[in-house]
């Protein structure tokens, strides 16, 4: 009979994606990942199969944790749809601003995207889920009257998505929070424009 394992796979999840976000998945070798953990190479590649699989798990779990970011701050009625766009484009430049960490899910997908389906696979998922909600929040500020008729959602959503990983990038290269927020407030100047 198998032992139960005594550690939080979730709590090692989350140490590794610490190093792959900081080193790349490249430059992370399983003696890193052992030390980060506290796991031996056994345990780990008992749970995870090997760096890779435990490197996807991280990924996944980000990927989650953004999704569920993406919509918390913009999920909600017609009424605060404008303002709930507004807050995320703020939100996005408060946490790109000087960053040079960056993002992992971009950092990933740069890296590895064209080599490896299963990462290419979960970008564009993510991606496609942050765009979809960003689109529909976008319906709900037309809706509400907060967004002309003559703007296209989809559009707009795919134009702020494009904005979003354009600040990640220019974070990791220095730049400030006062640009990232001037980007901000003009990535969403069209909700400018009530029809009512």
């Amino acid at each position: 009979m198998a032992r139960p394992r005594e550690f939080d796979e979730d709590e090692v999840v989350a140490r590794a994606r610490e190093v792959f976000w900081t080193a790349g998945y490249a430059a992370t070798s399983v003696h890193d990942l052992v030390a980060a953990t506290g796991l031996s190479r056994g345990s780990l590649y008992g749970a995870f199969g090997d760096k890779r699989g435990l490197f996807l798990r991280a990924l996944d779990s980000y990927c989650d944790a953004t999704v569920a970011a993406v919509h918390a701050d913009l999920d909600g009625d017609d009424a605060g749809a404008a303002r709930r766009i507004v807050a995320h484009m703020a939100h996005v430049a408060d946490n790109c601003g000087g960053n040079m960490r960056g993002c992992f899910l971009a950092k990933s997908t740069a890296a590895l995207a064209a080599t490896d389906p299963a990462v290419a696979e979960r970008a564009e998922r993510t991606y496609g889920t942050y765009e979809t909600v960003l689109a529909g929040c976008l319906a709900q500020a037309q809706r509400h009257g907060d967004l002309a008729p003559r703007h296209d959602p989809g559009a707009l959503a795919a134009l702020l998505l494009i904005t979003v990983r354009g600040m990640e990038t220019l974070g990791q290269a220095g730049r400030s929070l006062r640009f990232m927020r001037q980007v901000a407030r003009h990535s969403v100047a069209f909700l400018d424009e009530p029809t009512r």
